[in-house]
């Protein structure tokens, strides 16, 4: 009894310091792991390569065929037939994304690559979007220079109940140092900070 009373408290303790925690609270943490696992694997000719191959075959997208992808991957999330989904959890980067988010031991909560115009080209899981382009993760990072970093709200995830943040920043060319792309990290902040 007395041990179930203890273990509740702590995760009490836990839950009443967690909210609190903002980006800036985390900020020390996340730069060492962006700089010291996160740049070497997005640097990867799998991701690199990845990217490049829709920037060129995507160069002459419009506005409203980005919109309609958009639309058919939000259809999709909620239909039986997923073609677009299918394809990009099917491609090699995704692979990769998922070897990555599981080697990281609860670490990774997700992990998404997105082309210059914010398409998702790869990711660990299905996001609810494909185009990221309208959004802060993107367009914060991609258009902000190779030194980019984005560092989000800590929130808690509904599904796992514990605290995490996406961090954000671009995919480097690492031939000619130009910003390709972005990605998008899920990090579980209750494992960063242990």
């Amino acid at each position: 009894m007395m041990k179930s009373l203890l273990v509740a408290a702590a995760s009490v303790a836990v839950l009443a310091i967690a909210p609190a925690a903002g980006a800036a609270d985390i900020e020390g943490p996340v730069r060492e792991l962006v700089d010291s696992q996160v740049r070497g694997w997005i640097s990867d000719p799998v991701v690199v390569d990845a990217v490049m191959a829709p920037n060129a075959k995507n160069a002459g997208l419009t506005q409203a065929v980005i919109e309609a992808l958009d639309q058919q991957w939000r259809a999709e999330t909620s239909a039986s037939a997923k073609p677009l989904i299918d394809e990009t959890l099917a491609n090699q980067l995704s692979g990769y994304l998922k070897n990555v988010k599981n080697g990281s031991q609860g670490l990774y909560t997700e992990i998404f690559v997105m082309d210059n115009k914010g398409l998702n080209v790869g990711q660990s899981d299905v996001t609810s979007d494909y185009w990221q382009g309208d959004e802060e993760k993107w367009q914060n990072t991609y258009g902000a220079g190779p030194d980019a970093l984005l560092i989000g709200e800590v929130e808690q995830d509904e599904s796992t109940q514990r605290f995490q943040t996406q961090v954000s920043l671009p995919v480097v060319d690492p031939a000619d140092g130009q910003v390709i792309g972005a990605v998008t990290i899920g990090v579980d902040v209750e494992s960063l900070t242990q």
